[in-house]
């Protein structure tokens, strides 16, 4: 047509630049088919330029050259300029109409420019447009070289501005590029490659990255196929030359050499493939063999960066690294020549190599590599999970198990691994884990280039996401995480197969890696585990040990104390197994142990600290040597280093006596720590010898600090922080022999400190008491001072108590001076008017003097002291002022008493005074508290030495308004002896006590180190036995006061675990288990246990639903916890029964221990049976249906399981007034586990009382409405009569009774009420045939028949699979209701048979652990059966479901998998945006039909978006909707996933769709209507022509009459539903389809 055109503008033309002007007069906006006519013109001119046929008509050639060249510069260069005007003043929302008429102007333009410059008789006209050109595109390029801004400065100079924007420079330089002589003009194409490529890869600040798509897309393109100059110039510029690219990181993962962005370089590289990676018959060379052609295949940098970009974060940048890969991979098995990339190391593969002999194996390595890598970016586990096994195949293909090396390079599995690491789906991020560390584990990996960096890199990366260490279903509960046992495996495996030098680099850089980041606990807990399973091998020094240091320090921010612990014993055993002991001092040694946090792991006597001394013992003579700064130098045994090290500390500077600052406690924990590994090492040396040696050795490494120790009461002169730093050892040393784990029998170490102590004991108290009563501690800074002689002297006590006190006299006399001088100092200072700093400190210093003689007499409460005279103390505590305060020190003493050292204010001071004023007053309340009276008139004369009880409580609170939070501690206990006294009489005051103490606990729940003892003493006070007793006999305020914070508590507990744990045990103990204060009451401690009930209530339902880091928190704990004696943090760490599971531990463990013969006790059963039932019923109420492991569904479960507990203690009267709600909870509609409990409490009432029976049997009488979904419920429970008729004389009535009952359920409609009666009937008459009854045998027949015929059901389908696993099924085969009735099969087995989540699994252990509450030792524990606890889960109701899928996971590699039907040459979506869609489309290799869908009646957005989707797919011509508005709702989008970006979209409105149809039908059209009418076609009989224009209708109303009138044919689906008309987006699916595959027949036959 073109052609045609041209002919005829030619033939009638008279002069050629007459019609070139008249063509070149443009109206605005400019015509495009004006623009078009003139480039077909100059295309004519041009073809019979080259074919030699001009005619006599044409002008001269001078002539015509002179004519195109101003039709270039003077017509189309301007109009060219004017587009770029009309753009920059087009709106925002311009429409697509405007946008399409411009880009058919620019292409035509474009065309026409590149006729005329090859119509100009020279290259002048070419080089002249391109030059001005790219001055245009230079303003785009980010950073300009030197000649290029010199050519810029001189244009602006002159006055000359670029009047071409982006798009309409890249176009001229398209269409006129390939006219330059690539030999002539190529600088100037260096030139251009340069500047379009800089453009192309911009910056990463980049503003229009839209056009670096446009240049990449367009002109990169072009310039490679002009010439392989520029080829050249654009390859160079992106990656460098073989001899010049950098050295890599190994394996080939370092960064891309002279690369800005992976994504820039890879959106160049994808424009440029077709001549970087020609296919056979395409692309190569340019007919210039003198021209070397970059090489791709060679280009190491090329491979780089195509694995860089398979693992980018952006999508498109991943599409276009696979499409280069997959165009490698088809060119390569095309061209079939051998090509290699240089390898960077002998010893390692080529990144790319290919040999013809081997295309088989390669062509399937690559095609499932490419296919996992296309898999992945689907983020679905169901897509990619049958994927995986490939890469076994990967990995078989990629090594020579021969020659032991990889064939193709490792670093291409990196990538795959790399992707799925960093998958937003966890579960395939843990996929790709687990693949790989069983990968390196089984498959015994040869040296791989890079996979230490790949391990430490991106592995450990995905390895800090704690989700990833969840346990699966199928592992025990307790058992260590998969991950953790692959990690452990895999690093130990990997580790062995390193050479020395490189395990010793690996290592270290892995544990380095624990420390760059914030792990949270679990990770770092089983990398630790992982490093501490390595075998030993001495690899690291130093360098090692300081970075296991960090860790350690990264460990003590984790808030799980037993994890923290256990991962501190993990890093010391790996430093135990790694170091290299010749690298390494004890003084290395030692500051490392410092790190460690002895109440958390390092405590003596556990197996660790055993592990520890026998690893010194070994490597004693190997340590490195020890630097000079502790006295001496050189290699020395442990012995001489701790006697060196003790000396060292000894020594202090001479200095005045005077105020000085206390010595850091560091030092003094090392010394002593030290000095006890010491002394344990030489007693396992000396383990066959005499002890006496040891104990020598001992003496003398101590005998420095017992030098000095033994003088300190007689010599006044040894400097102050000599005296601080020998009791800061002493104290040390006591405090660590003492900690829990260590040794209690047989301990020679512990003794000969104990003895030498107790040597100096006289000495060190003398010089105490001298110091705490002299005046002699003056500044703030002294009260740490002052904290420090104090706790010495306690110890001291404390020591004398475990030795004996045959020798005790003087450490007595020493305290009843610091008694009395205490008491001395305070009445003296109380007259002071101008308080002075040195007697103001010397007055809070004396309050604590005596706060801790009142600790002592309180511990020491069992000895006669009466020579101590405590009545003196007693009186004095007496007449106290409480909350009295210690006022500040004059002004000019300012500067002395806010010192720099002091950590604390003059209010903390103040604060501790007050604290130590209760805890005075606490001593002596304990003391007399049975003698306290509960009104004020009741006060005896001769009790003077006890305050006014409503006073003190007055004090109290006035003290909690005081004091910080953490100092009120005695004042709760105070108030515990007070509160139970007063409340009968002072309700209002308990009461604001109450609320006082409430709000304090409130406000330290985010305090993790004060908030529980807090929480305890509260709680104690509070819920005293006496306080229950009282404020439940009144009923008034304080008993709905205790209600409301019960409810609270529970509130708190919630988001808090263990809190509600604290008030459970506390009540259940002090109800069941009495304390010696409770029993003085004159009334049975467990009546105000009813009044309660609501407290126990909720103990037996407690538990929230855990989120998965909490669930997975606990896993690893009990998984720790179960390692018992072998995990040091067991034994050093406190249980605290924090776990959400011990308040129904307790709860049941307190229900388990009442008597049913006790009347209190019974009344407390019955009462907590019924509200446990209607608590069942409410919930029941309140969601008709609830999920599987809903919070419904648990609290459910819980309230039967103890109902269960419970029912041993029910007798026949209780149970008739409840047995009519137990039934009628079998009606509702349970979960499994729920059936299976309410089933189980039926057997069990009706086999101890079976006159229950009649009304069990009126069960079955109810209309079929209430029994469709509940009479499986009790047909169970018949399943198991031979237990229910256990205790009946009479069985035969009770047989026939069931009989009849089952035999109607057995013909029901449902099939699972038939499985279930038939299967009661099986067992049913297999009992009646036991006992020969003769009246059933004229049922013999019938049921024998109907048993038969179910066992030997014919076929596979699902009733005969059904109906065996029924029968295999626990409950029915197993289970047995009187033997399995154990703690154990309620709360653990029976849970985790029934599919309940493991948070509803709890484990005997559990009851045994927690000790608060002893159990009937009478109780049934460990009855469950074995078969019954190593059962696994199987609700036969549930197999069905994707019972195939086991059977298909266990395939080793599946046969076909999903897979996209993405073609690579169609996998760059970013080539040629600007292209029209047809020519897009023929540049992709796409097909196009001759099928237009016109969906203008449609109005649903998603049914828009499928149908393009659709059409898309299969090539239709266009898509004809009602408004281009659509294509940006998201619906839309959401259904079309982008396919309007490749399918032409046509608006016609609904009311033009006449004229549209017209117009269609001229152009040669059929149009065919999607519709039923009376004469429309069948569509399996119809024909389609190939053009076919197809009409939809509306989604509600069809094709309207007006428009059916205007159709060829109206085509029908057939039908064979009930349903009118099928969804619209269907209907035209099927018929696209159909239309599709009768072109695809046409064709064929054609062919």
């Amino acid at each position: 047509m073109e052609r045609v055109l041209a002919e005829a503008l030619l033939s009638q033309s008279q002069d050629l630049r007459v019609l070139l002007r008249a063509l070149c007069v443009w109206e605005s906006p400019t015509p495009a088919e004006r623009v078009e006519t003139l480039r077909f013109l100059l295309q004519r001119l041009e073809e019979e330029q080259e074919g030699g046929g001009v005619t006599s008509s044409r002008p001269a050639a001078p002539l015509l050259q002179e004519a195109v060249r101003e039709v270039a510069t003077g017509h189309l260069v301007p109009l060219l300029q004017g587009l770029r005007g009309s753009q920059a003043g087009a709106p925002a929302g311009e429409s697509s109409a405007p946008r399409d008429r411009r880009r058919r102007v620019l292409r035509a333009a474009g065309g026409a420019l590149r006729s005329c410059a090859r119509l100009s008789g020279g290259p002048q006209l070419a080089a002249g447009l391109v030059h001005e050109a790219l001055l245009d595109l230079l303003a785009l390029r980010p950073s300009a070289g030197p000649e290029e801004e010199k050519e810029e400065e001189a244009r602006a100079a002159s006055g000359e501005r670029g009047g071409l924007g982006a798009e309409e420079a890249v176009e001229v330089l398209v269409a006129v590029g390939p006219c330059l002589r690539p030999r002539e003009d190529r600088a100037l194409l260096e030139r251009v490659a340069r500047v379009a490529l800089a453009v192309a890869l911009g910056d990463e600040d980049d503003e229009e990255p839209g056009v670096a798509a446009l240049v990449a897309g367009r002109l990169l393109p072009a310039l490679g196929r002009s010439s392989a100059v520029a080829l050249r110039a654009l390859w160079d510029g992106l990656l460098p030359r073989p001899e010049e690219e950098e050295e890599p990181e190994p394996g080939g993962r370092g960064p891309v050499p002279h690369a800005p962005r992976v994504a820039r370089l890879l959106l160049v590289l994808s424009a440029l493939a077709e001549r970087l990676l020609p296919t056979p018959g395409v692309g190569g060379a340019w007919g210039a063999p003198e021209e070397e052609v970059p090489d791709a295949w060679r280009c190491h940098g090329f491979w780089r960066a195509v694995q860089a970009g398979l693992v980018h974060a952006d999508g498109l940048t991943r599409k276009r690294a696979r499409y280069l890969l997959q165009r490698a991979v088809e060119a390569s098995a095309g061209l079939g020549a051998e090509c290699s990339c240089r390898a960077r190391d002998a010893n390692e593969p080529s990144l790319f190599w290919w040999l013809d002999k081997k295309k088989g194996q390669l062509l399937k390595f690559w095609e499932n590599y490419i296919l996992i890598m296309e898999t992945l970016e689907g983020n679905q586990i169901h897509v990619i999970k049958p994927v995986l096994p490939k890469l076994n195949s990967l990995f078989d293909c990629a090594v020579s198990e021969e020659k032991a090396c990889w064939l193709l390079h490792p670093s291409w599995h990196m990538c795959i691994y790399k992707r799925m690491f960093e998958s937003e789906n966890k579960t395939l991020t843990k996929e790709g884990i687990m693949h790989f560390l069983e990968l390196c584990e089984t498959k015994g990996l040869p040296g791989a280039p890079g996979f230490s960096e790949f391990i430490i890199g991106p592995l450990m990366e995905a390895l800090s996401e704690s989700s990833l260490y969840s346990r699966s279903p199928e592992h025990k509960t307790g058992s260590c995480s998969p991950l953790g046992m692959k990690l452990q495996t895999f690093l130990v495996t990997y580790v062995s197969l390193l050479s020395e030098d490189k395990k010793s680099s690996f290592l270290l850089k892995f544990i380095k890696k624990m420390t760059s980041r914030h792990w949270c606990a679990v990770p770092i807990l089983f990398l630790s585990r992982a490093l501490a399973h390595i075998p030993p091998c001495k690899v690291l020094g130093v360098e090692g040990l300081l970075a296991l240091r960090d860790v350690l320090q990264c460990t003590m921010i984790t808030h799980q104390i037993l994890l923290r612990g256990a991962a501190q014993c993990y890093l010391l055993q790996t430093a135990m197994n790694l170091i290299d002991v010749e690298k390494v001092s004890f003084s290395d040694v030692s500051n490392f142990l410092m790190s460690l946090r002895q109440e958390e792991s390092l405590g003596r006597g556990t197996a660790l600290w055993t592990e520890l001394c026998d690893w010194l013992r070994v490597n004693e003579n190997y340590f490195g040597e020890i630097p000079s700064c502790i006295g001496f130098s050189g290699r020395c045994s442990l012995r001489v280093y701790v006697q060196s090290l003790v000396q060292d500390y000894i020594k202090s500077p001479t200095m005045e006596r005077g105020n000085c600052f206390m010595p850091d406690w560091y030092e003094a924990k090392l010394v002593a720590m030290m000095i006890l590994l010491a002394a344990d090492v030489e007693e396992m040396k000396n383990k066959y010898s005499e002890r006496k040696k040891t104990q020598n050795e001992l003496k003398v490494v101590l005998h420095p600090l017992m030098d000095v120790l033994m003088k300190l009461g007689t010599n006044a002169y040894i400097p102050l922080l000599k005296t601080d730093k020998c009791l800061q050892l002493l104290l040390k040393l006591l405090q660590t022999c003492s900690l829990k784990g260590s040794l209690t029998h047989d301990d020679g170490v512990l003794t000969v400190l104990q003895n030498s102590v107790m040597s100096t004991a006289e000495s060190i108290s003398e010089f105490l008491v001298r110091r705490l009563t002299a005046n002699e501690l003056s500044t703030v800074s002294d009260l740490e001072r002052c904290h420090l002689y104090l706790t010495m002297l306690s110890e001291l006590v404390n020591l004398h108590g475990k030795v004996g006190w045959k020798n005790s006299d003087s450490i007595w006399r020493f305290i009843s001076l610091l008694k009395n001088a205490s008491i001395l100092h305070l009445q003296d200072i109380s007259s002071e008017k101008e308080p002075k700093l040195g007697k103001q400190i010397q007055k809070v210093v004396s309050m604590a003097c005596l706060s801790v003689v009142c600790g002592i007499l309180s511990q020491q409460s069992d000895l006669h002291l009466d020579f101590l005279d405590t009545e003196i103390l007693e009186n004095f505590i007496s007449s106290f002022h409480l909350n009295q305060i210690v006022r500040k020190p004059h002004a000019e003493e300012q500067n002395s008493l806010f010192e720099e050292s002091s950590s604390q204010g003059w209010g903390r001071v103040v604060a501790q005074y007050i604290h130590d004023q209760w805890l005075c007053l606490s001593f002596l309340l304990n003391k007399y508290h049975t003698l306290i009276p509960t009104t004020e008139g009741e006060m005896e004369p001769f009790l003077h030495v006890i305050p006014k009880p409503v006073g003190i409580l007055q004090s109290a609170l006035e003290a909690l308004t005081i004091l910080p939070s953490d100092q009120v501690l005695p004042v709760f206990h105070c108030m515990k002896i007070l509160v139970p006294k007063l409340l009968y009489s002072s309700e209002s005051l308990c009461i604001e006590s109450f609320d006082m103490a409430w709000k304090i606990i409130y406000s330290l729940s985010n305090t993790q180190l004060i908030f529980w003892s807090n929480l305890k003493a509260f709680v104690q006070f509070v819920f005293d036995i006496r306080v229950l007793a009282v404020a439940a006999r009144i009923k008034g305020q304080a008993y709905s006061k205790i209600k409301e914070i019960i409810y609270k508590i529970i509130e708190m507990s919630t988001t808090k675990t263990g809190v509600l744990n604290i008030l459970i045990s506390y009540c259940c103990r002090s109800w069941i288990v009495p304390t010696s204060d409770d029993l003085t009451l004159s009334q049975d401690p467990f009546s105000s246990a009813r009044d309660y009930i609501e407290l126990i209530i909720e103990g037996c339902i407690f538990g929230t639903v855990f989120r998965r880091d909490q669930r997975l928190i606990q896993n690893v704990q009990t998984f720790i916890e179960n390692l018992g004696h072998g995990c040091a943090a067991n034994v050093v760490t406190e249980n605290t029964n924090r776990d959400d599971h011990y308040v129904r531990v307790c709860t049941i463990k307190f229900l388990c221990l009442l008597d049913g013969s006790n009347i209190s006790h019974k009344m407390f059963i019955e009462d907590l049976a019924i509200k446990l039932l209607d608590k069942d019923e409410l919930v029941s109420r309140s969601r008709t249906r609830y999920y599987v492991n809903s919070l419904q569904h648990r609290v459910k479960n819980r309230v039967w399981q103890t109902l269960l507990v419970l029912f041993p203690k029910f007798d026949q009267n209780f149970l008739d007034q409840i047995i009519d709600k137990i039934f009628e909870a079998g009606f509702v509609n349970n979960q499994a586990s729920i059936k299976y409990l309410i089933e189980w409490i039926i057997i069990l009432i009706l086999h101890k009382f079976p006159q229950f029976l009649p009304k069990f049997w009126n069960c079955f009488c109810y209309g079929e409405e209430k029994l469709k979904m509940s009479v499986c419920t009790f047909l169970s429970v018949l399943s198991h009569l031979d237990i229910i008729i256990q205790n009946i004389s009479e069985m035969k009535p009770v047989l026939k009774q069931a009989l009849t009952v089952v035999l109607q359920w057995c013909f029901n409609h449902n099939f699972s009420v038939r499985l279930y009666a038939l299967l009661a009937l099986k067992k049913i008459w297999a009992m009646c045939k036991a006992l020969h009854v003769e009246e059933f045998d004229a049922l013999t027949a019938v049921i024998e028949s109907s048993l038969h015929q179910v066992e030997n059901m014919h076929g596979a389908g699902n009733a005969k699979k059904n109906w065996q696993r029924i029968q295999e099924h626990f409950f029915f085969a197993t289970f047995h209701p009187l033997k399995d009735y154990s703690l154990e099969t309620i709360f653990y087995t029976l849970p985790r048979l029934s599919e309940l989540v493991e948070d509803e699994w709890i484990t005997i252990g559990k009851f045994t652990k927690f000790t608060d509450i002893p159990i009937d030792s009478a109780f049934q524990w460990y009855l469950s059966q074995t078969e019954l606890c190593e059962l696994k889960p199987s609700d036969w109701s549930q197999e069905d479901i994707g019972s195939n899928s086991v059977e298909g996971d266990s395939q080793s590699e599946w046969i076909d998998v999903q897979k996209k039907m993405i073609p690579w040459k169609n996998n760059v979506l970013d080539l040629g945006l600007d292209l029209v869609f047809q020519d897009r489309a023929a540049k992709l290799g796409k097909s196009i039909s001759r099928l237009i869908v016109v969906a203008s009646l449609i109005d649903k957005p998603t049914n828009l978006g499928g149908l393009c989707r659709t059409c898309e797919i299969f090539g239709a011509s266009a898509l004809v909707v009602g408004s281009l508005h659509y294509i940006s709702d998201k619906q839309f989008q959401h259904l079309s996933v982008s396919a309007e970006q490749w399918l032409p979209l046509v608006e016609v409105k609904p009311l033009q769709l006449v004229d549209y149809l017209q117009k269609k039908k001229t152009e040669g059209y059929t149009t065919i209507g999607v519709e039923q009418t009376a004469k429309s076609s069948d569509l399996t009989e119809y024909c389609f022509p190939e053009k076919s224009l197809l009409l939809l209708g509306n989604e509600r109303e069809g094709i309207p009459a007006n428009l059916i009138q205007h159709l060829d044919v109206c085509v029908e689906i057939p039908q064979h539903g009930i349903i009118r008309s099928l969804n619209v987006h269907v209907s035209g699916a099927l018929l696209i389809w159909e239309y599709t595959r009768q072109q695809i027949i046409k064709q064929r036959d054609i062919k």
